[in-house]
């Protein structure tokens, strides 16, 4: 009887160390669990841009992989991009999104459209930005209009220029957001009045009232 007692102290006690571990494991996921459902109040738009198969050649043959591209925004002027690459599709989009929330950036924005023209420039792709009146759009295609549309642009022109490649279009859209600023700061380094630096459309409607009177 004790030399089966001292065989099955042993297992116990490894199958409670793995319990142990089993619990600490659920603890981790119920933690993880429990983050995500806050940061998805605050009604993120997640949106994929791009799923490309890439393959790295390893010894013996070469590894396929999905490389997904996924901009997450709030729509009140913050953005954000990732990359995510796996084995699966829905496990690279979850990758793309986690590491585009934890990018997120703030963008100066004038109402549903942009203070300024910009240009911006990431690799061969070439992106102009413009502002445009309320009621005209998102005139934009391919990754300019996602970026955009969930940063929460509702107004603007735009040209993209040089490369077609859909993630650098992504990232010279969003160096355009972030060379934006704001009419209050641009009169601060221009040493003008702040009306001078709104949207041309804000401006005639006082310039007329001054000439009527």
């Amino acid at each position: 009887m004790p030399k089966n007692n001292e065989q099955r102290d042993p297992r116990d006690n490894r199958e409670g160390g793995d319990s142990e571990r089993q619990r600490r494991d659920r603890r981790d996921r119920r933690d993880r669990d429990s983050r995500e459902p806050r940061e998805e109040k605050e009604e993120l738009d997640e949106r994929v841009i791009d799923i490309k198969r890439v393959a790295k050649v390893i010894k013996g043959g070469r590894r396929f992989a999905f490389r997904t591209v996924v901009v997450v925004g709030d729509g009140k002027g913050r953005i954000g991009i990732g990359i995510g690459k796996a084995r699966a599709v829905p496990d690279s989009i979850r990758k793309g999104t986690d590491r585009a929330r934890r990018q997120l950036r703030s963008v100066s924005l004038s109402g549903s459209t942009i203070p300024h023209p910009v240009v911006a420039e990431y690799g061969g792709a070439k992106v102009l930005l413009r502002p445009a009146a309320p009621g005209t759009g998102v005139i934009a295609g391919g990754g300019v209009r996602a970026v955009l549309e969930a940063v929460g642009i509702r107004d603007v022109l735009t040209k993209s220029q040089g490369s077609n490649n859909l993630l650098n279009v992504a990232m010279a859209t969003i160096v355009a957001l972030e060379m934006l600023r704001s009419p209050e700061q641009l009169a601060a380094m221009r040493g003008k009045p702040v009306e001078q630096m709104r949207p041309f459309w804000e401006r005639p409607r006082r310039d007329t009232e001054t000439t009527n009177g």
